[in-house]
């Protein structure tokens, strides 16, 4: 493969003459379930019942099957009925219990994409009937579908005969009309998604800041997307100190030097909204001076998925180019690295806003990067149309501890609840198999945050890991709102500013695996997708 030298850089640095580019798998509405063109046909539903009119023929062979073994879950059976001989029943289980939720259709499409890969299939018929206990059921048993279909962007680029697990994945539904509709809004949604998933799950090498800094750039040229980024050590240390302390051992490896990437989308018309995005984007924590110990640091490279679902997002607006909104967000590309040159815990850095931070453990270094972005981000909403300020971070241990490993955290401050933030995003993730669940910032979390001494005005934290501390996912969100300037805009404010804390610890996927993209159906779900 032939590389070339980025000259700025130490020759230790080589970026591909091409990146592979981020690439949906050809989508087409098809209402012939008999098409000879497609080696495969994938039905996703709940009832074998549901297979009627032109559907009718696949019956038979489910049935046939059904007595002689189980068809509780996936299962290919061979059949006559369709050209291709193979029908795959992927079945979503009962949908009417009350813990049933849209994902029984986007599990079903992830099972049933899987089992038609394994199979050989390049070219599968999704075959979803109407269901109207869900609006969105279709849209996702296909995104669960494109999950599966996913190809990580090391393998796209280094082992090219592997770049392509499906060419074309044909859509059957009962409403042609719809599905054509639906396809543009599928495509965008899972291109973001790619992006989302290459910056987040890529190795700390091909992600380093500098090579992000690449991937946005490309992936933006030629669209309406603003790309501007800080990559000057005296700029951090001047505007963003608490970031460049972060950034003080990467700094001296110039392929790990810190990156700070700005992104702006302006819609058509009268802008009525401004959302402000802050993306955690720590390329590798090593856990600094406190450093990962006892087999933990592995998988330490997905701590930049907050920083990915930003560009992921932004992607997606660039294709669905919704009206009457802007939007900013904020990639924090920054490794945490130990080394002579590292912060240390009980150091005293003054923030963008002038809060004086103790330092408890290095290891919290992902609400320091995004702090003093917040403190700009403040600095811009004051001056903008509407705004809602959020930063999203793979932040916590404490957030899986509380609440597993398939659910985004979502937390307001009061301006934030008093507009319903964080239950309209959480309605927007239960429809779009994206949940959420709700957590609250209280008195302790500040309290918790407050100095502890005479020499600083906030800590940090404490020295013990998320996980072993009391409300160890909730307080960070008051850390970054002292730190940040924003517990000045509360409530008690004459220009209160909604703010809320995204914790994708748990949703963001897992580790060894493929990221999940989350949070970006439930953000889109609710800021793009009503607007388009």
């Amino acid at each position: 493969m032939k590389y070339s030298v980025l000259s700025k850089l130490s020759c230790d640095l080589f970026l591909l003459d091409k990146m592979a580019a981020p690439r949906v798998p050809e989508l087409v509405a098809n209402i012939d379930v008999k098409d000879a063109e497609y080696d495969c046909v994938v039905v996703v539903t709940n009832k074998v019942e549901k297979l009627v009119g032109n559907l009718q023929c696949l019956k038979a062979p489910i049935e046939n099957y059904a007595k002689v073994d189980s068809i509780e879950d996936v299962v290919l059976i061979p059949t006559d009925e369709v050209p291709s001989k193979r029908l795959i029943w992927s079945p979503t289980g009962p949908l009417d219990r009350d813990y049933d939720d849209v994902r029984r259709f986007y599990d079903a499409g992830y099972k049933g994409m899987k089992r038609a890969m394994k199979a050989g299939s390049k070219k599968p018929l999704f075959v979803r009937p109407i269901d109207k206990t869900f609006p969105e059921a279709g849209n996702c048993a296909s995104l669960g579908a494109l999950q599966a279909a996913y190809v990580p962007l090391e393998i796209r680029e280094d082992v090219p005969e592997k770049a392509k697990k499906v060419e074309k994945i044909g859509i059957w539904c009962d409403d042609l009309d719809r599905v054509q509709a639906g396809i543009k809004k599928l495509n965008a949604l899972e291109i973001g998604r790619i992006v989302t998933r290459d910056i987040g799950g890529s190795d700390p090498e091909r992600m380093a800041a500098p090579r992000v800094e690449e991937y946005v750039r490309d992936i933006f040229k030629d669209t309406n997307i603003k790309v501007e980024v800080i990559s000057d050590v005296a700029v951090f240390e001047k505007e963003y100190p608490l970031l460049a302390a972060v950034n003080r051992a990467a700094r001296m490896v110039p392929r790990h030097q810190g990156r700070l990437i700005y992104l702006t989308y302006e819609g058509e018309g009268t802008i009525e909204k401004t959302v402000f995005l802050v993306g955690k984007g720590i390329t590798y924590d090593t856990g600094g001076a406190d450093i990962k110990a006892g087999g933990v640091m592995a998988g330490m490279h997905r701590d930049k998925c907050g920083a990915a679902t930003v560009a992921g997002f932004f992607k997606t607006l660039s294709e669905l180019k919704p009206k009457g909104i802007k939007v900013v967000g904020s990639m924090s590309m920054v490794r945490n690295s130990v080394g002579s040159e590292c912060y240390v815990a009980d150091e005293i850095i003054t923030s963008r806003a002038g809060a004086r931070v103790r330092v408890g453990n290095t290891d919290a270094e992902g609400r320091m990067v995004m702090a003093d972005v917040l403190c700009r981000m403040k600095e811009l909403a004051l001056d903008a149309v509407n705004p809602q300020l959020f930063t999203i971070a793979t932040l916590t241990g404490h957030a899986i501890r509380a609440y597993g490993e398939d659910y985004s955290i979502i937390m307001d401050n009061g301006p934030a609840r008093k507009i319903n933030t964080s239950s309209d995003i959480q309605a927007a993730g239960d429809i779009l198999a994206d949940p959420f669940e709700i957590s609250t910032i209280r008195r302790d979390d500040y309290e918790f945050h407050t100095g502890k001494s005479e020499y600083e005005d906030v800590l940090q934290c404490n020295n013990q890991p998320s996980s072993a501390t009391a409300r160890g996912h909730q307080s960070p969100s008051a850390f970054m709102i002292k730190a940040s300037g924003l517990d000045k805009h509360g409530n008690d404010s004459d220009k209160p500013l909604p703010y809320s804390h995204l914790d994708i610890a748990g949703s963001s996927g897992p580790f060894p695996g493929v990221p999940t993209a989350a949070p970006l159906l439930a953000l889109a779900g609710h800021f793009i997708l009503p607007r388009v």
